[in-house]
């Protein structure tokens, strides 16, 4: 992308100024980032650390999953498969401040690794994340393979280009570096507002810019309260907002939430029976999922009993406005053998599904939710799991059955998904580009 504003013509020479990365923090990473490796091959162990060989014990070479090598003496992680190369990548970052802007410099590692051979490393450059004193960034990244299923299939030979402001939303942006090389440059206004050096396994350049623009996630660093922070800036939930009151009497009460999708859940029926959120014995209750369960039957027998004629005007309502939203879904369906996972076409569908798997899809009106897609998983053409997606980053949110427990076929349901979001984005392209031409 051509830089065309003022603030992309300058970040694109900034960009140019900033010092190469040096060896020695390459270095650094290629001792501390990666993996030590070892493959066994017709009856010897293979270091593909330092291209050491010796004789494996027979019997119990096939038991092991970590070895030490005799020769380096370093702990190996056994190859699972016995091939000629082996390859491993990921990405470490580096901190720098220039002009005003906390600069997040991520660069992507390679270790190629072969039998009989010392490994070999390459690295680069890959994203540079520009944020300044309120919280705005923009990226400058290399170009990606768009005909790759993968996201990050970088294009080693172009050059840092600036993107567009949407490409917050894009997963790239979100890429969590495993390291961050020691010795950073830090704004002061990063410290002022809580940062310590610590990232609690939150991406650099998504930490920083909640800190700089969010009071919210302010507040949570400065009290400590890390899992509600990475819980609220890695799955993108608005809730930590919208029930503020209960957050904050969590903290008082140093409640500790175990799961917080249910919680959020929990909360959220809270409100809908009007219940203090200042009250620690309704915010925070000893067995959460027990809460949970009660206050759903009694919301469901509420609606059956009292309001059955409007419940059903209701879902008439809701239904035109649920097509209008997510239309260009339906029709979508990933199967596998017995088990089949498909779109909730209807909001009949969410009440059928909250009967019949008893949670809480129905009551608290997922089908109003713009920036979800709620999908059923079926074995047998009976309902065991509803699934709830992220349409900005197509993360899967939640994946529940019976009582908002995981199934027997979990984990065959997740990675029939998984295998299949790529269709969710296909439709999601599909949109917008209809939308462009109109």
């Amino acid at each position: 992308m051509i830089p065309k504003t003022i603030i992309e013509k300058q970040i694109t020479a900034l960009s140019v100024s900033l010092k190469p990365v040096t060896e020695k923090m390459q270095g650094r990473a290629e001792r501390y980032i990666f993996l030590k490796w070892a493959v066994l091959s017709r009856g010897k162990f293979h270091c593909l650390e330092c291209a050491h060989t010796w004789k494996s014990d027979a019997q119990k070479a096939s038991c092991k999953n970590y070895i030490n090598c005799t020769a380096c003496r370093g702990k190996l992680k056994i190859q699972q498969y016995n091939q000629v190369h082996f390859k491993e990548i990921e990405y470490w970052a580096v901190l720098n401040v220039c002009a005003g802007f906390q600069v997040v410099r991520i660069i992507c590692s390679h270790k190629n690794m072969k039998k009989n051979f010392m490994p070999s490393y390459f690295h680069k450059e890959v994203m540079q994340h520009w944020i300044n004193s309120k919280g705005e960034v923009r990226t400058l990244s290399l170009g990606t393979n768009v005909f790759s299923n993968t996201y990050d299939a970088w294009k080693y030979y172009s050059p840092l280009e600036i993107r567009p402001k949407n490409f917050e939303d894009s997963p790239k942006y979100r890429i969590n570096p495993y390291k961050v090389y020691a010795g950073a440059q830090i704004l002061d206004v990063l410290k002022r507002n809580g940062f310590k050096g610590s990232f609690y396994t939150i991406a650099p350049q998504v930490l920083f810019t909640a800190l700089l623009k969010d009071s919210h996630a302010e507040t949570l660093l400065k009290t400590r309260q890390t899992d509600f922070l990475k819980h609220y800036l890695l799955s993108h939930s608005q809730y930590i907002r919208e029930n503020w009151e209960a957050v904050k009497t969590c903290f008082k009460n140093s409640y500790k939430v175990s799961d917080f999708t249910l919680w959020e859940d929990y909360i959220s029926l809270l409100r809908w029976f009007k219940k203090d959120l200042n009250n620690a014995d309704n915010v925070c209750p000893e067995n959460l999922a027990e809460q949970h369960d009660r206050l759903v039957e009694r919301k469901r027998r509420i609606q059956r009993c009292l309001k059955i004629k409007e419940l059903r005007s209701e879902i008439q309502r809701a239904q035109i406005i649920y097509e209008e939203q997510k239309k260009q879904f339906f029709g979508l369906e990933f199967t596998r053998e017995n088990l089949s996972i498909s779109i909730m076409e209807s909001v009949q569908d969410f009440l059928e599904e909250g009967d019949i798997l008893r949670h809480c899809v129905f009551t608290n009106e997922y089908y109003k939710k713009k920036n979800s897609l709620i999908l059923s998983a079926k074995f047998e053409n009976k309902p065991v799991e509803t699934i709830e997606v992220s349409l900005p980053s197509l993360e899967i949110v939640q994946c529940g059955g019976h009582k908002n427990k995981d199934s027997p076929h979990h984990k065959q349901i997740l990675k029939l998904l998984n295998q299949n979001l790529y269709q969710i984005k296909k439709r999601i392209k599909n949109k917008k580009a209809v939308r462009a031409e109109n």
